[in-house]
């Protein structure tokens, strides 16, 4: 029998974070994440997105962490705490972790990625109302802007298709604008 059948039969084929029921897959719990049953946990869309950073953390939805902390599953209880850790600015997770006990080991491990000292939010490319931008998304410019060693007049209205997102700089994207690849502030754009 295969690993995420195994972690459905643990869970009930239930998120074993929130309990939905919806796009459930395997997370393996770092740094421990050999693919084996007692490092690996099944999330929905939902907590993996957020786990992984791929999404703004969402406190109304990880209220679940109140249930899902006193499972017997350590894998499960690790992410809860380092979850938990991630909220803490949240009364309620401020509770929950005092509330949480672990053996030494289960401590180590919960601890090892060095998640629960990160304080800072996910940072996100937003354009100039807020919105969160993915690569591939489509842009209008919100303002004239020079493109500095080129001919390229970028005006407003300007609509730039299939955006990459800049890696190392929140505030920067790429797009191509008459053929020309150019780094364009997102303080100056729109999601289209």
């Amino acid at each position: 029998m295969g690993l995420e059948r195994r972690l459905k039969i643990r869970s009930n084929n239930q998120c074993e974070l929130c309990k939905s029921e919806r796009n459930l897959s395997i997370y393996d719990v770092p740094p421990n994440a050999q693919q084996r049953e007692e490092d690996s946990i099944i999330v929905c869309e939902k907590c993996a997105a957020q786990l992984n950073n791929k999404e703004e953390l969402d406190s109304k939805h990880w209220a679940c962490l109140n249930e899902s902390m006193w499972s017997e599953v350590p894998a499960v209880q690790v992410v809860s705490w380092r979850m938990l850790n991630r909220l803490k600015a949240e009364s309620w997770a401020m509770d929950a972790i005092d509330m949480m006990y672990f053996d030494e080991e289960t401590l180590a491990w919960a601890k090892a990625t060095g998640e629960h000292e990160n304080t800072t939010e996910v940072l996100f490319h937003r354009d100039s109302n807020g919105h969160v931008l993915q690569n591939g998304d489509k842009v209008v410019l919100i303002k004239s802007l020079d493109v500095k060693g080129s001919t390229v007049n970028a005006r407003l209205g300007t609509v730039v298709h299939n955006i990459r997102l800049v890696a190392d700089n929140t505030d920067q994207i790429e797009g191509k604008i008459e053929g020309q690849t150019i780094v364009i502030l997102t303080k100056y754009l729109r999601k289209g």
